[in-house]
């Protein structure tokens, strides 16, 4: 690029932390793809620490689950109504990029098609879930979809509509894990006590409905295994005085882990309690065992039943095709419940095998590296308005 030519501008849009996470990544990738692309939008720390201008802090958006989202309405709306003048402003974007987060990225995908801006979507939102109708919206508004799991292919096809399985940007992370008692070792945590890793998510919402009951499987699990240590990630979107607060009144031995990988840190764990969500994929990867936990407001919940038509909750099952690990739902996540499961992880080696072959299986399904260079080539092209081979 000549010192003379107008440096090329994406907004790219998340509000979650996995899609931060994948927005970092894709934002690194186009470093190396063309340095002539620049980055502004709604991200969260990893984005902004990858060189993305960041215009609205994605932790003020996410939120999940209906009634969250109607308690948070107005900040959601004075977000939309902000991107919205920047689509039509003088310093309008050539790309608009949107991760994942489809309630509010669909609509975001409307108004920048009206604007003329190419749209490419990167992590297709979960149509094989619910809404399977809005396979119709993303065909009218987006230009290009890249989709990270095998099988979503079926749900695009005959659609006017470019989708690409670009495959899955959590491939490119999970290299090279760490030796355990390495990791371990920095904690001054011995390697022949059980390390269970209680994983609360990364939205407030998250830890308001799941921590309490991760907190009392802990103890449970302390019953039965008194030298038992527990690992807590924060993720970056949280405030580790959240935790600090909620663990006051604790006397557990209780980690709080900041700025780590996830998957440095799943894999020095003997077994996993995690919410579902991106982090059951992390967690499959790093080749650790785990219970996964699903609780929001009754309210939401009684919706999500009736909306959401699939099998499993997790993604790890749902990659697999079937019941890898076992899933708490709402009234059935009870420490009780979960405590067992782990227990029974640790203490069951059949069972334990059997899970990792299981998960090992999720990991073959999720195809090759180089995910983040796929998306980068083709915002750089969609970018320059070339027309992807």
């Amino acid at each position: 690029m000549s010192s003379q030519e107008t440096k090329r501008r994406a907004l790219i849009v998340t509000g979650e932390a996995s899609g931060d996470l994948h927005g970092a990544n894709l934002i690194r990738a186009a470093a190396k793809v063309d340095p002539g692309l620049s980055f502004f939008g709604v991200g969260g720390k990893r984005m902004a620490a990858a060189g993305c201008d960041i215009l609205i802090p994605s932790d003020e958006l996410a939120v999940m689950g209906a009634v969250e989202v109607l308690a948070n309405i107005r900040v959601i709306a004075r977000a939309m109504q902000k991107l919205r003048t920047v689509l039509v402003g003088e310093s309008r974007p050539d790309l608009v990029i949107l991760v994942d987060y489809p309630g509010f990225n669909l609509r975001l995908a409307r108004h920048a098609k009206a604007a003329g801006i190419p749209v490419l979507y990167y992590i297709s939102p979960k149509v094989w879930a619910w809404k399977k109708g809005r396979v119709n919206t993303i065909a009218r508004y987006v230009d290009r979809l890249a989709f990270i799991f095998p099988f979503e292919e079926a749900y695009f096809r005959g659609l006017d509509l470019e989708a690409v399985f670009v495959g899955n940007p959590l491939m490119d992370e999970a290299q090279d894990l760490p030796e355990r008692h390495d990791f371990l070792g920095r904690y001054g945590i011995e390697t022949d006590v059980p390390v269970i890793g209680l994983f609360p998510g990364s939205r407030r919402s998250e830890v308001r409905y799941s921590f309490n009951t991760l907190v009392q499987s802990a103890r449970l699990i302390l019953r039965d295994k008194p030298l038992a240590r527990f690992l807590l990630p924060v993720a970056p979107s949280l405030d580790r005085k959240i935790f600090d607060e909620l663990l006051a009144e604790e006397d557990l031995p209780v980690t709080l882990i900041e700025d780590e990988s996830i998957y440095d840190l799943a894999h020095a764990c003997n077994a996993v309690i995690c919410v579902s969500g991106t982090v059951t994929l992390q967690t499959a990867l790093a080749e650790t065992p785990m219970a996964v936990v699903y609780r929001m407001s009754p309210v939401s919940f009684a919706i999500a039943r009736r909306l959401v038509k699939v099998p499993h909750v997790s993604l790890v099952n749902i990659v697999a095709g079937e019941e890898v690990v076992k899933e708490f739902l709402q009234g059935e996540a009870t420490a009780e419940n979960i405590g067992a499961e782990i227990l029974r992880i640790l203490d069951d080696r059949d069972y334990h095998d059997r899970m990792l072959r299981g998960l090992a299986l999720v990991k073959e399904k999720m195809g090759p590296p180089g995910c983040s260079t796929r998306v980068a080539q083709m915002a750089a092209e969609m970018s320059q308005g070339k027309v992807l081979s």
